[in-house]
């Protein structure tokens, strides 16, 4: 066994090999404090055949043992991958993807498993660092160590991997990653920082995770396998041939400004191709693959030499927007926000504390009081597809766009609901994720939540050959294919609310992320100009068909009044108004129901059963007993006070009977509440008040 460590900011971070899973082709287990995670990468025998791509995939799984729990539901076992499992999978994979070299046909699988955890530190660093050191140490041919690290902004300083209670008040949550020369991917959200505070924070991350580069390059020297030849089949005669009979073709046919048009234009190109050569059923693919590079390098020309984008816009240009909302009747909110081929509609959703989404993680239960939910038809780029479930993608860019909106979104002190947002992409040619931050925006608005600005977002690109460097602002699917970054920014008028970079290349210099931000702020704040021009603010009022939730505070000390024993009389109360009613330890009530009727009667009976004795105030009580020196009466549910003999009536009174028989319904006033918290009543004060005394 090898082990090799480094003190990273006070925290052991280990990484070991040698011990377990030794049949797979690089195995390393990490340790960062009390977090343990295991990563394994192994790789077929053969090369997968009629494919011309990467067959790369990474699972990454949370085993409830980790954190001493057993699995909930009735198999007690782990069962498919929650979104956090996911979205770390995807974490994992970006990075790494861009650096296995061309013509690699054989099927590489990462499996990271957390096998303890913390519950202090989040699991993703180190299962991220642990897939690059097991590529590196194995057979596969990966060459280049990937580290990636965590960054905060607390108190005004940066922070590298901060525990779940610093980031709580941190100004930044980033996952930065890179090789030891550049930046390859940045993912997180912030609270409205500066574009410069956000360039600092990357490259912050980018210089304390060399440490991590060493270490892994110290385990390589060690332990690390040969690494087997990349047998590319592609022919080198092919490209020239696709080079002398379609580049002047296939540039005429990418200049097509329309989406469709341009694809049935290229496929035409491609088509005509084929028929002239006619190649072997098995070379299709080969020319498939090398037409694929010429169209790659049409484009990228035709930005660099001509300074011409596909659909004719300048480099800086922003597609022509479109705003509209309450596009849909009986919702509570909803928008329809087209930017170009691109178009999301968005719908909003409130509903009571019933409706949280309770998240079983190994940090404990989260409860998340807003949710937004990306769909992505296959109808929306003109194809047919049979897999219509949420895929990997879909939970990805519904995830950026969350973030970007949960910076806004109001406490829920001040706005009792839970919030979902959906987002169906109707249309899609280019970032179709921030196109849902925009309309998304836009629908919470048209809803009547109160959030606190609008928030746009915006797609950039970067062509880079050499010297000559192009960023494009609000890409084009064509550019996100064929450009080297994209680069997702995300914010209000005021900052930055949620960052996504990936790099094709190996990697990015500052002072290219420095001018991609500036010129993404300046397309943030056009897009908001046009969002602001159809609704500025949140409506003041929401929509009829929205469930009315009022929010009052009662006693903590009578929250088991209200609840009653078994809940009985909570029960009663949800019988009797149709309201749902949830109790917070701190004595906040949420009343929500379909009308203010049943809300308010609700809220009066509540009110009611936990009101506190008031001096002075006169009450309705029921007589609950009678005895020789006066009446104990009933003011409020289980609040008795004594009506002393001498405070029935204004004349002298023999006997209490005389005046009360028990169950009776008098006025009485409160005139005292003594050290013992026993209650004085008067039925000759409160007579005296209305006027109406009986004798």
């Amino acid at each position: 066994m090898v082990k090799k460590h480094i003190d990273l900011y006070g925290t052991p971070f280990i990484m070991e090999t040698g011990k377990v899973a030794k049949q797979a082709n690089g195995a390393v287990v990490v340790r960062q404090g009390d977090v343990v995670v295991l990563v394994t990468a192994v790789t077929s025998k053969n090369d997968r055949e009629g494919i011309d791509f990467l067959p790369f995939t990474v699972e990454y799984r949370e085993k409830t043992y980790a954190a001493g729990k057993i699995p909930g539901g009735f198999f007690k076992r782990e069962g498919r991958p929650n979104e956090k499992e996911i979205l770390t999978s995807r974490l994992i994979d970006r990075p790494l993807r861009p650096l296995f070299p061309d013509g690699y046909r054989k099927d590489i699988q990462i499996i990271a498993n957390v096998l303890c955890t913390d519950q202090e530190n989040d699991t993703d660093i180190a299962a991220m660092n642990g897939a690059s050191a097991a590529l590196l140490i194995s057979d596969i041919p990966f060459t280049t160590p990937v580290a990636a690290v965590r960054v905060g902004l607390i108190d005004g300083k940066m922070k590298i991997n901060p525990t779940f209670d610093e980031l709580d008040n941190s100004l930044i949550d980033i996952v930065v990653a890179g090789t030891r020369d550049a930046v390859l991917m940045v993912e997180g959200e912030s609270r409205e920082v500066s574009e410069e505070q956000m360039l600092e924070a990357i490259f912050f991350g980018h210089e304390n995770l060399l440490p991590l580069i060493e270490l892994q390059e110290e385990l390589r020297k060690e332990v690390g396998k040969p690494k087997n030849e990349v047998q590319d089949t592609k022919k080198f005669e092919i490209d020239s041939v696709i080079r002398e009979k379609t580049e002047s073709a296939l540039s005429r046919a990418i200049a097509v400004r329309e989406k469709l048009a341009r694809q049935e234009a290229v496929e035409k190109v491609f088509n005509d191709l084929l028929e002239e050569i006619n190649p072997e059923e098995d070379q299709v693919l080969e020319f498939k693959s090398a037409f694929e590079k010429m169209e790659k390098r049409c484009v990228r020309k035709m930005i660099l030499d001509d300074a011409v984008r596909a659909d004719g816009r300048k480099y800086d240009e922003i597609r022509p927007i479109s705003c509209e909302v309450g596009v849909l009747p009986r919702t509570h909110g909803s928008s329809l926000f087209t930017r170009g081929e691109t178009q999301s509609l968005s719908i909003v959703t409130l509903g009571s504390a019933d409706d949280e989404q309770r998240v079983d993680a190994l940090e404990g239960e989260e409860r998340k009081a807003f949710m937004l939910h990306y769909n992505f038809p296959p109808f929306s780029v003109g194809e047919v597809s049979n897999r219509l479930a949420t895929g990997r993608r879909e939970i990805g860019h519904g995830n950026l766009a969350e973030r970007a909106l949960k910076a806004v979104m109001p406490d829920s002190e001040n706005f009792p609901y839970t919030v979902r947002v959906v987002s169906e992409i109707l249309e899609s040619n280019g970032s179709s994720s921030m196109a849902t931050v925009c309309a998304g925006s836009l629908a919470l608005m048209d809803a009547g939540v109160p959030i606190r600005k609008a928030v746009a977002g915006i797609a950039m690109g970067l062509i880079k050959e050499d010297e000559k460097t192009v960023i494009l602002s609000d890409i084009l699917g064509l550019e996100d294919h064929c450009g080297d970054m994209d680069f997702k920014v995300a914010g209000t008028k005021d900052g930055i609310t949620a960052f996504q970079m990936d790099v094709k290349i190996s990697g990015v210099t500052k002072e290219i992320v420095s001018r991609a931000l500036e010129q993404a702020k300046a397309g943030r704040l056009y897009i908001l100009e046009k969002m602001n021009e159809t609704i500025a603010e949140p409506r003041s009022s929401m929509s009829e068909y929205a469930p009315k939730i009022v929010t009052i505070h009662i006693n903590p000390s009578k929250i088991g009044e209200v609840i009653g024993p078994g809940g009985k009389n909570i029960r009663s109360i949800i019988e009797e108004t149709g309201a749902k009613i949830d109790i917070e330890d701190d004595g906040r009530v949420n009343v929500s129901a379909v009308d203010s009727a049943s809300a308010d009667k609700a809220i009066e009976i509540i009110k009611h059963m936990t009101e506190e004795p008031e001096i002075g105030k006169i009450y309705n009580g029921k007589v609950k007993k009678i005895v020789d020196f006066g009446a104990f009466v009933e003011i409020l549910p289980n609040t008795e006070g004594l009506v002393h003999i001498s405070e029935l009536c204004d004349y002298r009174v023999k006997a209490v009977r005389d005046v009360l028989k028990e169950g009776d319904i008098v006025p009485v006033k409160l005139i005292d509440i003594d050290r013992e918290n026993r209650l004085r009543l008067s039925r000759k004060e409160a007579l005296r008040s209305i006027g109406k005394e009986k004798k």
